[in-house]
């Protein structure tokens, strides 16, 4: 999460730690899920799940 609060894509993670940008999706998308950001086309979860890490989680 600190890679994608300090805006990284996913891409960018990826090399930075060493592994696939599939990798990066899937590890993403379950922290979606443990912090309860169902896909919307109204929220952007990336956004919220930084917010979520900056107040110290939920």
């Amino acid at each position: 999460m600190e890679l994608v609060a300090q805006g990284r894509s996913n891409a960018a993670i990826a090399t930075q730690l060493v592994v696939t940008e599939r990798a990066v999706a899937k590890h993403t998308s379950n922290i979606f899920g443990k912090l309860g950001l169902p896909v919307s086309d109204d929220d952007n979860r990336r956004v919220l799940a930084v917010l979520a890490y900056l107040e110290g989680g939920r």
